[in-house]
């Protein structure tokens, strides 16, 4: 059998998705979630790889195993057997060649902030404190020039396994907005390159900062060196928060 499950999870405690040997990742905890109510770990592939620290909303997991038991009772099954900070919130049952991250049209992730001069307990570990006010309508202007079609090496890790002239990706959502102290940063694309979004986020944090003018970002983004870029925001504040597999759904 091969089911579908929709993810969510709270990463702080977790290395990633990816099962890695010796450490808590959210991969291998589903993993022994399904040990405990199927008798067999079966193979669970995940639509990304996540970051140590890096939250989910709506991630999109195939599981593949051997006997066939009913989807809500599937999930309430898991439920049981996982830690409170992962949940399954959706299950069905999936064709067999359904691949959740080859079959995904597009994702789209928020990166959240705050901003207080006094850290928050309550949202430690879950948001980048900003301790001086920002210009979010700058922030929003220069995210406002990522939109389309382009080369985004600009904004690719060094450690990105993609050689420059294949990191064409087309983004047609990304805006910043705020909500009382909240500030979020929203990007929904056909694909993403290695940290990426947290390198869009930690350079649209320095124009806010006024460190950079908004107009700064065109001549970041055509120029394609990671070194004209702003810092790679922290782990915390991101989330992948849902996975199109219909184009239109996400503007494409």
């Amino acid at each position: 059998m091969r089911y579908r499950l929709t993810l969510c999870w709270q990463g702080t405690a977790y290395c990633g998705w990816q099962v890695q040997p010796g450490v808590a990742t959210v991969c291998g905890t589903v993993q022994d979630a399904v040990e405990a109510v199927l008798r067999e770990r079966g193979s669970l592939t995940g639509c990304s790889r996540t970051d140590s620290g890096v939250h989910a909303l709506g991630f999109v997991a195939a599981l593949r195993c051997g006997c066939r038991m009913e989807p809500a009772a599937l999930q309430r099954a898991l439920n049981a057997n996982l830690p409170r900070d992962i949940a399954v919130i959706g299950c069905e049952e999936a064709p067999e060649e359904f691949h959740p991250r080859y079959d995904a049209a597009a994702k789209r992730y928020r990166y959240r902030m705050y901003q207080s001069a006094v850290r928050d307990p309550f949202r430690e570990g879950l948001a980048l404190q900003l301790p001086r006010p920002v210009n979010t309508a700058a922030m929003n202007e220069a995210a406002g020039m990522l939109l389309g079609t382009h080369n985004f090496s600009a904004f690719c890790a060094a450690g990105g396994k993609i050689p420059p002239e294949e990191r064409v990706r087309t983004l047609t959502e990304c805006r910043v907005t705020q909500t009382g102290d909240e500030i979020h940063l929203t990007v929904t694309g056909d694909g993403f390159l290695y940290h990426m979004v947290r390198i869009l986020a930690g350079t649209l944090l320095e124009i806010g900062q006024g460190r950079r003018p908004a107009a700064a970002m065109r001549e970041i983004l055509a120029g394609g060196d990671r070194s004209r870029a702003g810092r790679t925001a922290p782990a915390c504040g991101l989330y992948l928060e849902r996975v199109f597999y219909e184009k239109k759904e996400a503007g494409l």
